[in-house]
C-alpha cells in the first residue's frame, strides 16, 4: 500500500470554498459549464510535484487517486475505497458530493448532470485518451461538448503555485541496471518494426528513466526526472527534459543517438509528425493532447500498452540482485525499529512521555538512513494507531497525532528507495494490555489470507485477477473483505506502484512472469475501531516443474502474539516458522543484541 502527500497543510473549509468560487468565476469567463479536475500531471503519474497538485488545491483532497467535476453549483468528487473516509474528512459534504469512482463512475454522473449545449472543459495534458473517450461517449447523447484546453483554469487562480521541480538527473550504473540503454533501444526498435510504427511516444517518467538508465529527484517518492521522450524508426531518441537538470556526469552515459530538447518543444514536435506515420502511444498513461496532435496531422495512432511498461516489469538478474540486497538492509532497519518500539512504547507511556505516530515513522526512517544507498521513502509512511489504521491511507500529523500505548494496536506501512532497489512492507504491533474485541481473530484471518497467496503455486498464463479470491477466501469465511487491491508491481529504484501487473478483483490481462516483483497485502478494516494489513514484497520465481511461485523479498518478522497460532493449519504454522528462521539466518548476524532478542522472541524454536 502506498500513498503521497506533497502539500504542507490541509486547507480549511473556508479556504476551499473561496478557491471553488474563484474557479467558478474563471470557468464563467471561459464559457465553461463544467471542468474535469483529475489527480494527474502531464505524465499521468501517481507521485506529483507540488506544482501539479491541482486536485488537492481545488478540493483539499490529498489522496493519490481521484477526480473532481466542478460545475456552477456543485463539485462531484470521485475516489476509490481506500480514500472514502479520508475524502469525507478532508472535503466537507456541504461543498461536495461524494462518489465511489468504480461503483459510480464520473462519466455516468456527468451524463446525467450535463445539459444540452454544455461545454465541459479538460486540460488535454492531464487526461489520458482512454478517459477522454469514456467522457466523450457519455456526453454524446446529451449534445454537450468536451472542450480540450491549452491553459488550465486551476493554474489561472492558483496565485502561489510552486515552481516546476528542478531535481538533478544521475546515471544508473550498468552493474545495477543490467541492460544498457543501447540494448533497450534495440529491443524497442524491434517492437516498433513488428508493429510497423515510425514513432514511439513515451511520457511516463519511470519508463524513460529505465530506458535511458538514469534516475532523478523531481518528486519526493519517485526517483525519476519528469520528461518526455520519442523514438523514431531510425532509432533517433529525442529526450524532452529541462537542461538545468542534466549534469556533466551524464555526458558519456547517454546514447549517441539521443538529442536533448526542452519540454516545451514536446507537443510542437508531435504536431510536426508526418501524415500517415503510425505512432505508438499508451491510451491509459499518456496525455490526450498527444493523440489529438497526432490525429490533427493525419498520423495513424496505434493505442496499446506501452512497450517499456511491460519490458521493465520483468527484472534483469542485476536488478533482482539489487532488490534482494536492499531488502536485507530494509529488514535490518525494520527489525531494529520493531525492537525499539517494543521497548519504548510501554516505558514511555508509563513515564508520561508517549511515542506518537509521527515519531515512530521518523524513527524507522532513521534506522533506514543508517544503511548505504538509502535515498528516502518510496511513499508517505502510513503510521496509524488504533482506529486511525481503519483509514487505508492515513497520514499522521507532525504534531497532535495519536499516541502508541499498551492495549492499542498499531499499523505501520512503509517503503524505501535505495540506489539498488525499492521496498514496501506492512506490519501490525501491540504493546501489552487487552486488545479490542475481535482484533486477534481478525489479525489471524488476515495472516491466513496473506499465507494463502504467498504460498501459492500457479501455472504460467495466470493473471492477477485469476488468483485474487484465494487471498480473500479466509476473510470471506468470517464475513469480511477489503476495498483495495491485493498487490501491485514494484519498480527497481523506481515507482513503488509499478504497472502493468497487479493482484486484484479487476480484470487485468497481464500474465504473471518470473522476474516480476510485486506486493501481497490483504487487510481488514473496522471503521472507528482498528485496521489490519500484512504485506510483503515478493519475487515471482519459476520452480523446477515449471510452475511459478512467490518468494518473499521482505525480511521483516511478524509479531507472533497477534496471531492465534491454535487457529492456524499445520502448513500455516510451518510457513511462519520457516519464514522467521530465514529472516534470522539472513539478517540476524547484522542485528544489535536488542533486535536479535526481539526477533527470536517472535518465533519459538518449536512452533
Amino acid at each position: 500500500m502506498a500513498d503521497d502527500l506533497s502539500r504542507a497543510a490541509v486547507p480549511t473549509a473556508a479556504h476551499i470554498a473561496a478557491t471553488l468560487a474563484a474557479l467558478r468565476a474563471e470557468l464563467a469567463t471561459r464559457r465553461l459549464d463544467a471542468l474535469l479536475v483529475p489527480r494527474y500531471d502531464a505524465h499521468q503519474g501517481e507521485y506529483l510535484a507540488p506544482c501539479d497538485e491541482r486536485l488537492a488545491h481545488v478540493t483539499g483532497f490529498t489522496g493519490t487517486a481521484g477526480l473532481a467535476i466542478v460545475t456552477a453549483d456543485t463539485v462531484a468528487l470521485f475516489v476509490d475505497g481506500r480514500y472514502r473516509v479520508q475524502a469525507l474528512a478532508e472535503c466537507p459534504p456541504r461543498l461536495f458530493q461524494h462518489y465511489h469512482i468504480e461503483a459510480e463512475p464520473p462519466e455516468a454522473w456527468l451524463a446525467t448532470a450535463a445539459r444540452p449545449g454544455w461545454r465541459v472543459g479538460f486540460d488535454a495534458m492531464l487526461l489520458p485518451p482512454s478517459w477522454h473517450d469514456r467522457f466523450a461517449a457519455a456526453l454524446a447523447p446529451t449534445s454537450a461538448a468536451l472542450i480540450p484546453l491549452d491553459q488550465n483554469p486551476v493554474d489561472a487562480i492558483w496565485h502561489d503555485r510552486p515552481d516546476a521541480p528542478q531535481g538533478k538527473v544521475w546515471p544508473m550504473p550498468l552493474q545495477y541496471a543490467g541492460r544498457s540503454a543501447a540494448d533497450k533501444r534495440t529491443a524497442l526498435l524491434a517492437h516498433m518494426a513488428a508493429r510497423g510504427a515510425g514513432l514511439y511516444v513515451e511520457t511516463q517518467p519511470d519508463n524513460i528513466a529505465w530506458l535511458l538508465n538514469v534516475r532523478g529527484a523531481d518528486t519526493r517518492f519517485l526517483p525519476a526526472p519528469q520528461s518526455f521522450l520519442t523514438v523514431d524508426a531510425n532509432g533517433h531518441i529525442r529526450w524532452f527534459v529541462d537542461p538545468a537538470k542534466i549534469g556533466t556526469d551524464l555526458a558519456d552515459h547517454l546514447p549517441a543517438s539521443l538529442t536533448l530538447a526542452p519540454p516545451a518543444d514536446f507537443l510542437p514536435h508531435i504536431a510536426a509528425t508526418a501524415p500517415g506515420t503510425r505512432a505508438l502511444i499508451d491510451p491509459d498513461r499518456s496525455p490526450a493532447a498527444v493523440r489529438l496532435a497526432l490525429q490533427a496531422q493525419g498520423a495513424e495512432v496505434l493505442a496499446e500498452p506501452g512497450w517499456a511498461t511491460a519490458a521493465k516489469s520483468v527484472k534483469h538478474a542485476a536488478e533482482l540482485s539489487g532488490m534482494r540486497a536492499c531488502h536485507i538492509s530494509d529488514g535490518i532497519a525494520w527489525t531494529e525499529f520493531s525492537a525499539w518500539l517494543a521497548e519504548s512504547v510501554p516505558a514511555r507511556a508509563a513515564a508520561g512521555k508517549p511515542v506518537n505516530e509521527h515519531e515512530a515513522a521518523e524513527r524507522l526512517a532513521a534506522f533506514r538512513a543508517a544503511h548505504e544507498g538509502y535515498l528516502g521513502e518510496s511513499f508517505a509512511t502510513i503510521s496509524a494507531s488504533g482506529a486511525n489504521a481503519a483509514m487505508c491511507h492515513y497520514h499522521a500529523p507532525a504534531s497532535g497525532g495519536a499516541i502508541l500505548r499498551p492495549g492499542t494496536p498499531y499499523l505501520l506501512d512503509a517503503g524505501a528507495q535505495y540506489d539498488i532497489g525499492t521496498t514496501d512492507a506492512t506490519r501490525i504491533f501491540t504493546f501489552g494490555g487487552p486488545l479490542p474485541d475481535g482484533y486477534r481473530a481478525a489479525a489471524t484471518a488476515v495472516f491466513r489470507a496473506f499465507h494463502a497467496l504467498v504460498s501459492l503455486r500457479f501455472p504460467r498464463g495466470t493473471q492477477g485477477h485469476h488468483i485474487d479470491a484465494i487471498a480473500r477466501r479466509p476473510l470471506w469465511d468470517i464475513g469480511a473483505d477489503y476495498d483495495h487491491g491485493t498487490g501491485h508491481g514494484v519498480g527497481h529504484c523506481l515507482s513503488v506502484h509499478e504497472h502493468p501487473a497487479r493482484l486484484g478483483r479487476r480484470y487485468n490481462p497481464v500474465d504473471l512472469q518470473p522476474g516480476m516483483v510485486m506486493t501481497i497485502e490483504p487487510g481488514l478494516y473496522r471503521e472507528g475501531k482498528f485496521g489490519i494489513r500484512l504485506e510483503n514484497t515478493v519475487e515471482i520465481v519459476e520452480e523446477p516443474d515449471g510452475f511459478l511461485a512467490f518468494r518473499s523479498l521482505t525480511l521483516v518478522p511478524f509479531q507472533r502474539d497477534l496471531i492465534d497460532l491454535s487457529a492456524l493449519s499445520a502448513a500455516e504454522r510451518a510457513w511462519l516458522s520457516a519464514y522467521h528462521a530465514d529472516v534470522a539466518r539472513r539478517i540476524g548476524p547484522s542485528l544489535s543484541a536488542r533486535a536479535l532478542a526481539w526477533l527470536h522472541g517472535q518465533t519459538p524454536a518449536a512452533l
